[in-house]
């Protein structure tokens, strides 16, 4: 098994625990169950699919009965907890509290760079624009900013950049974007994603007052259907898929941009009808 801080998910662990234990001995949900203090021969597998939670004495148990000690069932224990809380806030303290642990015991979280490159939008934005600076200071790249960002910041998410592997630093000290990636499990990607998306969103407002031909808003009110709405993001998913390939591409980099994708529900479920589009599409006459 891989070591407990690889995981971000409890659920995961469990059950690569339970897979790892049935591959060399004759284990079962119910002996599972059973060492962990559980009446339910099935409250294990239970856990596992999601179907209930883990309290806070079933925590202690069932970390027991996987043979988890020091600083390994604290790991256990703020994993159940950004697994099972709900809201925000409390999810990222627990997420905080799972990557303090990992570092004070000189472990790595693999998905905690995917995290903290996204905790900030200067990140990727610095990653894009360091390579086609060559030579310029932290405050030469401040400046390039629409927004107000100092030269602490830049310098600060290019000492991130390259300590990560996602910029590095040439012999003539200038940076290079390297191929490798920070990849994680989806709920860890989006919780990451949440915090960037509200810090671009607040940006785009003062996009607004850009030139018409710098920026480009398009929206369009309507009424679909849950079958529908699957198919729209299908649909998105493919555009950006080709935008992103047709990025890749490019060799004369002048600016770096920001392409929001946004569709979220403005009303409750009517359950009938569907309503006719209204298209919000800007014109350069505006």
């Amino acid at each position: 098994m891989k070591p407990i801080v690889e995981y971000s998910d409890f659920r995961k662990y469990m059950l690569d625990f339970y897979e790892e234990r049935k591959r060399c001995s004759a284990f079962s949900w119910r002996e599972f169950s059973k060492i962990a203090g559980f009446t339910s021969s099935s409250y294990m597998k239970v856990v596992c699919d999601g179907k209930s939670k883990l309290s806070r004495i079933g925590v202690e148990r069932t970390g027991s009965a996987m043979g988890l000690v020091g600083f390994e069932m604290e790991y256990f224990r703020a994993m159940v907890e950004y697994g099972q809380v709900e809201s925000e806030e409390k999810k990222v303290a627990a997420y905080n509290n799972m990557l303090a642990i990992a570092k004070v015991h000189k472990v790595r979280v693999l998905e905690g760079d995917l995290f903290k490159f996204y905790e900030t939008w200067q990140n990727p934005v610095v990653r894009e624009l360091a390579p086609q600076m060559p030579g310029a200071t932290p405050g030469e790249m401040a400046k390039k900013f629409y927004a107000d960002v100092s030269a602490a910041e830049v310098r600060e998410s290019l000492d991130f950049l390259t300590k990560s592997g996602l910029l590095k630093k040439t012999e003539d000290e200038n940076f290079l974007q390297t191929e490798s990636s920070i990849t994680g499990t989806p709920d860890a990607t989006r919780l990451a994603l949440r915090g960037m998306h509200r810090q671009m969103s607040k940006l785009a407002t003062p996009a607004l007052e850009l030139p018409v031909n710098e920026r480009n808003f398009t929206g369009v009110t309507m009424g679909i259907s849950r079958e529908l709405y699957g198919r729209i993001v299908k649909e998105l998913d493919e555009c950006l898929r080709r935008i992103v390939a047709l990025a890749s591409e490019e060799k004369n980099i002048e600016q770096v941009y920001r392409l929001n994708l946004q569709l979220f529900p403005l009303t409750k479920n009517i359950k009938e009808g569907d309503a006719v589009a209204c298209s919000d599409k800007e014109n350069d006459d505006e």
